[in-house]
C-alpha cells in the first residue's frame, strides 16, 4: 500500500521557495479568468471574531480545476498583535490533491497572503489604472505596503512613492528599505493627503476596521487616479469613494456578505468584480480621466493559485518536512 505523506512548509520554507512576483501575478490572472468564466468554486468565507472588535479568523476555500488546485486557508488578523510583538496576519493553508482529496501539504500562509494580495492589486490595476502611472501613494507601511509596491512595480513604470503611516518610525523605515530594494525614490510624508493627492495609484493598507476612520476626504484623489482599498473602506470617506467612476471588488457575493456583517456600510454601487474584468465581460478603465477603485477582499482562489506552485517547487528543491498522514 502506498504510504500517504504530506509536506509541511514553515514560513521560512515558503519564503525560501522564492516564487517571483511576476509569476504570482500571472497565476492570479489565470485563476481570475477562470472565475470570470464560471469555472472555479469558491464560496464566501465564513469567519469567527475572538475578542470582538476588528479581530477575525476566516476560512477560505477554493477549487481551481485548470490548476488542479483545491484547499483551504485558516487565517487570522488581530489588530492589537503589534502591542505583543506579534504579526497582524497569521495562519495555515492546507492543499489537497484534487483527484483523491488527500491533503498533500500544510504550509504557513503569511508569505503567500502578503504576496498574493499585492499581486491582486497589480492585476486590478492592469485593468483600472492608467498604464503610464509613475507615482504611487502608500498609506500603511507594513507587509501590504511592501508587497503592493513590489507587485505594482512589475506592471507600471513607477518612479516615486509617497509613503505615510500613523507611526512615523515605520514610515521612515519603509522609505529606507524600499528605496534601497527597488532603486526607487520613496518619500516619507507626515500627512495622509500627501500620499493621495498627486498620486496616480493609491494603496490604503492599514488594519481592516468595521468603523472607517474616513481620513481620505472628497477632493483629495486626483482625476485619473486608481485606488486599491486593501484595508476595505477603512481609510475612505463615503463622499471620496463616490467620486470614483468605477467601484470594483474581487468578489461581489463576498463583499455583500461583509456588508451584512457590518463592513462597507456606505459605498458606491459595485461596477464589476475582478473576474469579470479579466475575462473581458466588463470594460475596465475607459478614459484617462476616470477615477477608479477596487476593494479586493482577499479570496481563496488567490491562495490556491499560488499554493500548488509553491508545493511543486518545494518538492523539487528539497524544501520542507515530509510527515505521515
Amino acid at each position: 500500500m502506498k504510504k500517504n505523506e504530506l509536506l509541511y512548509l514553515s514560513q521560512a520554507d515558503v519564503a525560501a521557495v522564492n516564487l517571483p512576483m511576476p509569476e504570482i501575478i500571472e497565476a492570479l490572472e489565470i485563476a481570475f479568468r477562470d472565475k470570470g468564466e464560471g469555472k472555479t468554486e469558491a464560496p464566501p468565507k465564513p469567519g469567527i471574531h475572538p475578542g470582538g472588535g476588528d479581530n477575525f479568523i476566516h476560512a477560505l476555500l477554493a477549487y481551481i480545476p485548470s490548476m488542479k488546485s483545491a484547499g483551504i486557508k485558516w487565517v487570522s488578523g488581530f489588530v492589537g498583535n503589534y502591542k505583543r510583538g506579534l504579526p497582524y496576519i497569521t495562519g495555515l493553508l492546507i492543499l489537497n490533491d484534487a483527484e483523491t482529496g488527500l491533503p498533500i501539504s500544510i504550509m504557513d500562509c503569511v508569505w503567500i497572503t502578503g504576496m498574493r494580495t499585492g499581486a491582486a492589486t497589480a492585476l486590478s490595476a492592469r485593468y483600472l489604472a492608467r498604464p503610464e502611472s509613475t507615482v504611487l501613494g502608500v498609506l500603511g507601511c507594513g507587509v501590504q505596503g511592501r508587497s503592493n509596491l513590489e507587485a505594482l512595480k512589475v506592471l507600471f513604470p513607477l518612479k516615486r512613492v509617497m509613503a505615510y503611516d500613523i507611526i512615523a518610525e515605520l514610515t521612515k523605515r519603509y522609505a529606507e528599505e524600499m528605496s534601497k530594494r527597488f532603486g526607487i525614490e520613496v518619500i516619507p510624508v507626515d500627512k495622509p493627503r500627501d500620499a493621495v493627492t498627486g498620486c496616480d495609484i493609491i494603496v490604503t493598507a492599514g488594519p481592516i476596521l468595521k468603523k472607517p476612520h474616513r481620513t481620505i476626504q472628497a477632493g483629495m484623489m486626483d482625476e485619473g487616479a486608481f485606488a486599491s482599498l486593501v484595508d476595505f473602506d477603512s481609510y475612505w470617506h463615503p463622499a471620496a469613494m463616490r467620486e470614483s467612476s468605477k467601484f470594483c471588488t474581487d468578489d461581489t457575493a463576498q463583499l455583500l456578505q461583509y456588508k451584512e456583517s457590518g463592513y462597507f456600510q456606505d459605498i458606491p454601487p459595485i461596477y464589476a468584480d475582478l473576474g469579470e474584468l479579466v475575462a473581458g465581460k466588463k470594460t475596465g478603465r475607459a478614459n484617462p480621466k476616470e477615477r477608479t477603485m477596487t476593494a479586493n477582499l482577499g479570496l481563496a482562489i488567490d491562495d490556491m493559485a499560488v499554493a500548488p506552485i509553491i508545493y511543486k517547487r518545494a518538492l523539487k528543491m528539497g524544501i520542507g518536512t515530509k510527515l505521515p498522514l
